[in-house]
């Protein structure tokens, strides 16, 4: 089958990791003192970020500050498509001569990588970077038998932005429960405008509905990863999830990692826009609403200033109150490899720095560190962002769940359940599947 020898591909060049150690190379950075603690030498360090989330303020921020901290040393940061990502890596992490000190990986790749060994234990910084403070979920996918190799860096949540004007129309409020918000959508559904926006392949977001039954993707025993599509509550909120796209969704099966975002501006010429409903990270709001011109003269849209016009709620519940979404963000960890692991931890203790993670929380991003989560702001878009990502879930912390996702199963599966598929059916043929690459089987 196309899809497990892809994933056997990408667990073939994954396993290349494991040449890498944990522990510090020989060839390090650092000089020992007669105190016994190390100082750094000069030197260029290379930080890899993935896509475009860390804006170019606070990329600059991190370059002057550490070659203030560390005279005669620089810090090069250099973007990675995410699309990219793992497989760069794979081929990076392993070689000394050409590694990044320290990346920028998702969270829900992180356990592929530091199951092999690809990071460097840093454990002992652990309390230096925020302890307790720091997001547990993200701290878990980056921890192997007790130790961290990769701790959190930011992290985003999802939540529903919609048309409020079309809802009022519709004589329709924010909905309360789960079956509710379906009802409203589907209602809410034209020829030309979808009640709520979502393509077939999406399963970052449609996982939230299995979540919001109670379900599970997968589970763990004694070190061995089971899928659990065909668990009762899964399989409820699969089959959830499928009537609320059938019915309330115009886009396409094939679609996934959508701009959901342009679907609620009004359309070029004046006209009724793409969807009523969407749900997206919290930085959406900037994409969405009238156009302005700031004061640079640029066109920038109002960030959903017209409140009669646009508005979010939380994804509800089952029962109320919020439901557990997919958390979104990324993790930092540091080349096993690198030869500048003095440096690299030097990077780290900026980042995590009170101003550093203010500057996450002032750009929309949500810091790792929840001693600055006010930094988000106090508005309805920081609450509800603060809201949705103390109910959100990860996917599993499995080691084969970046083969996983390089190989698109969950979108192959989404897809099947999208264009009618039998649910129980496709649970029970994908947890075939699942499971051994769960457990980084090929």
């Amino acid at each position: 089958m196309k899809i497990l020898r892809s994933a056997a591909f990408a667990l073939a060049g994954v396993t290349l990791l494991a040449a890498c150690s944990s522990t510090t190379p020989e060839a390090s950075d650092s000089t020992s003192t007669d105190g016994g603690s190390s100082a750094a030498e000069g030197a260029e360090i290379t930080m890899w970020v993935a896509g475009g989330d860390t804006p170019q303020a606070l990329r600059d921020y991190l370059i002057s500050t550490f070659a203030e901290e560390n005279p005669g040393s620089t810090l090069v940061i250099e973007e990675q498509a995410w699309g990219d990502l793992v497989t760069k890596l794979t081929t990076a992490l392993p070689d000394a001569e050409n590694t990044p000190d320290v990346v920028e990986i998702g969270n829900t790749q992180s356990p592929t990588f530091t199951t092999v060994g690809a990071f460097a234990d840093i454990s002992d910084m652990y309390e230096e970077l925020g302890g307790d403070k720091l997001l547990q979920s993200f701290v878990d996918v980056g921890m192997v038998d007790g130790k961290n190799y990769a701790l959190p860096y930011y992290f985003g949540s999802r939540y529903m932005f919609y048309r409020k004007d079309i809802w009022d129309a519709a004589g329709l409020t924010a909905p309360t429960t789960l079956s509710e918000f379906s009802d409203d959508v589907k209602q809410l559904r034209t020829d030309s405008m979808s009640g709520f926006a979502m393509g077939g392949q999406d399963w970052r977001n449609g996982i939230s509905w299995v979540f919001a039954n109670g379900g599970e993707l997968a589970t763990e025993d004694g070190g061995t990863w089971t899928s659990t599509l065909s668990d009762p509550n899964t399989i409820k909120g699969l089959e959830m999830w499928q009537d609320i796209y059938q019915n309330a969704s115009n886009l396409p099966s094939t679609e996934r990692d959508v701009a959901y975002w342009d679907f609620l501006n009004d359309a070029a010429d004046g006209g009724a826009p793409e969807a009523a409903t969407i749900m997206a990270p919290g930085w959406a709001r900037w994409s969405i609403g009238d156009l302005t011109t700031n004061d640079a003269g640029d066109e920038v849209r109002d960030g959903m200033a017209d409140d009669s016009k646009y508005d979010i709620f939380a994804l509800p519940g089952v029962d109320g109150g919020v439901a557990p979404v997919f958390a979104g963000g990324s993790n930092l960890a540091i080349s096993a490899a690198s030869q500048h692991q003095d440096l690299a931890r030097n990077l780290l203790t900026i980042i995590y720095s009170p101003e550093y993670q203010q500057m996450l929380g002032e750009n929309g991003l949500g810091p790792a560190n929840s001693d600055y989560v006010s930094s988000l702001g106090d508005d309805k878009f920081a609450q509800t962002m603060i809201e949705t990502a103390a109910a959100s879930k990860l996917t599993p912390a499995a080691p084969g769940w970046a083969a996983i996702e390089a190989a698109f199963v969950y979108e192959d599966l989404f897809q099947k359940i999208a264009e009618g598929g039998d649910v129980t059916a496709l649970a029970a043929q994908y947890d075939e599947t699942l499971t051994p690459m769960l457990n980084g089987q090929g």
